[in-house]
């Protein structure tokens, strides 16, 4: 009984992991959309882009990763596993500071070209570092 808790507990924490990095690569593409209608005649859409996707991948190589592994490590020992214990209070204590930030900036950051460009780039590295480290989850939850 205790492996299949904690097995639906990994799933839930690549579920959840998966869905901020596609609500943020969603929310960083319309950001960059939007700035590019303001100012169709400037390129620098391309650099936030750019900066966005490399960023993202360093991320995911070298911070995320190592996350996601932690958690895994977490989840597997826990003695008695609880529904709500796919993340630690901790972790979802810095997701709620991280999506408030992340409102506050976008909205913020609406009829500014550059703070469009640069919100849209932070969003975009979040969730391809997001996505691209998800695949740990995928290959450790069994």
């Amino acid at each position: 009984m205790t492996k299949n808790i904690t097995r639906v507990l990994k799933i839930l924490a690549a579920l959840i992991w998966y869905i901020g990095g596609f609500v943020l690569l969603s929310k960083g593409i319309s950001l960059i959309k939007e700035g590019v209608e303001i100012r169709p005649d400037q390129n620098w859409h391309w650099l936030g882009l750019a900066i966005g996707l490399s960023l993202g991948i360093l991320k995911a190589v070298f911070i995320f990763q190592k996350s996601i592994h932690r958690n895994m490590n977490r989840i597997e020992s826990l003695e008695i596993p609880r529904i709500w214990n796919f993340y630690s209070i901790k972790f979802f204590f810095a997701l709620a500071l991280m999506i408030t930030a992340g409102v506050l900036l976008s909205r913020a950051a609406h009829g500014i070209y550059p703070m469009l460009i640069s919100v849209g780039a932070l969003d975009l590295s979040l969730a391809v570092a997001l996505i691209g480290s998800g695949v740990i989850y995928i290959k450790r939850w069994k």
